[in-house]
Formats: structure tokens, C-alpha cells, sequence
């Protein structure tokens, strides 16, 4: 599958790799692919990976991953152009997040009856939305592994087709299979649990080996 990645954080970096080394052709996208920092880590992964533009990896993309922090999202959806988007599934990795304090967590933006997820999907209403990924760091993004067993992905959208294509996605990176919470107002539910992640995250050292898992009896 051709997929396109809008963002080169440590997201975007992370999934890139992943998906280029189960076969698949990505192109990530930049404001400036031809930085340096981007051309000497395409050097580095060795994949079947190219930069290029916003625009040009979401025009490429049969299926897309927003990988930016919320403050440039919408300039970067503006930038990639909406009819890149149309009709394709985009995975949302993002949290509303909003830094207050220096060395305290972040609030959320956006919460209560609204969500980041909830917004990109109106700011794209012809485009099937997905919110994954938010929920786990960038280092266990790709084949997750704790003493206890693999963590858990929630997902959530409008189209049970996209589910199931980000989901098969999500497993092929080495996720059990993903548990779906219902369309894409459940992001309401999602960002906050990334909240928790964050909030033990700076209370425990900044220690990045955490992650969910639901527990059956």
C-alpha cells in the first residue's frame, strides 16, 4: 500500500520505518524535505522511504497518518490541500495538547464535548478519519513489548471500513487486534487517556516504557 505521512517528529519518523519495512511505499512529508536532518535519516533507515512535500505525501498516500503537533495541524491539513485528502483514510496520532508551565504536563486544548479527532473530521468531511496511536509513545509504536504482554491500541472513527484498514495496519506493526470504541466522538475518551500516559510520565522520572492494557476475565 502507498501511504503518506505528514510529519517527521518521532511519530512520524517511528510509523514511516514500521510500514516500510512490512513492504509498504511511504513518502513523508515535510516542510522542507530537503533538510538535513531529514535527508541524513532516510540515509540511516535504509527504506523504502522518500520525503517530499505536504502536499505531495498526501497526494501520494492511499491511505494517510497525521503525525504534527496540534498547534500546526490545521496549517499542515491547509498546506497538504483537502482534495489529497478526499475519500482516503487518515490515521489522527494527534492530542489537543497545550504546554502552560515549563517542566509541568500539558492541558488539553480541546476537551469535554470536543476533540481533536472530532475537528480534523469536520475541517475534512470527505475523508475517512481514524484516531489511533495517541495513546502510546513514538519508541513503542512498532512491535510493542512489555513483561506482561503486548498493550492494547484503541481505536475510533465513522467508517468501519477505514476501522478495519487502520486496524489491519495497526497489527501488522505488532499490535493484538485493535479495540474499537465507536465513531470518532469517542476521541472525547481517547485524548484524555493519553493524558494519563503523560501525567505518569512526568510524575515517574519521564520514563517512556509505560502503556494500556485491558485486562479480561
Amino acid at each position: 500500500m502507498k501511504i503518506g505521512i505528514l510529519g517527521t517528529g518521532d511519530v512520524g519518523r517511528s510509523l514511516a520505518a514500521g510500514l516500510a519495512a512490512r513492504g509498504h511505499e511511504v513518502t513523508i512529508g515535510s516542510r522542507d524535505p530537503s533538510a538535513g536532518r531529514i535527508q541524513d535519516w532516510l540515509r540511516e533507515t535504509d527504506r523504502n522511504i522518500r520525503a517530499g512535500s505536504f502536499a505531495e505525501a498526501a497526494s501520494f498516500g492511499e491511505c494517510l497518518v497525521l503525525s504534527v503537533n496540534w498547534a500546526h495541524v490545521r496549517d499542515v491539513l491547509d498546506l497538504a490541500g483537502a482534495a489529497n485528502f478526499a475519500g482516503k483514510v487518515l490515521i489522527d496520532t494527534s492530542n489537543p495538547l497545550r504546554f502552560e508551565t515549563e517542566g509541568e504536563p500539558p492541558v488539553l486544548d480541546v476537551a469535554g464535548n470536543d476533540s481533536a479527532g472530532e475537528r480534523i473530521q469536520d475541517w475534512l468531511p470527505d475523508t475517512r478519519v481514524v484516531k489511533a496511536f495517541n495513546i502510546v509513545n513514538a519508541v513503542h509504536m512498532v512491535d510493542p513489548d512489555f513483561p506482561d504482554g503486548k498493550p492494547d491500541m484503541f481505536i475510533c472513527g465513522n467508517d468501519d471500513e477505514a476501522k478495519t484498514t487502520a486496524g489491519g495496519l495497526i497489527e501488522s506493526l505488532g499490535w493484538p487486534p485493535v479495540i474499537d470504541l465507536g465513531d470518532i466522538r469517542m476521541s472525547r475518551y481517547l485524548e484524555p487517556l493519553a493524558m494519563v500516559w503523560i501525567v505518569h510520565f512526568f510524575r515517574n522520572g519521564f520514563n517512556l516504557n509505560h502503556a494500556f492494557k485491558l485486562l479480561r476475565k
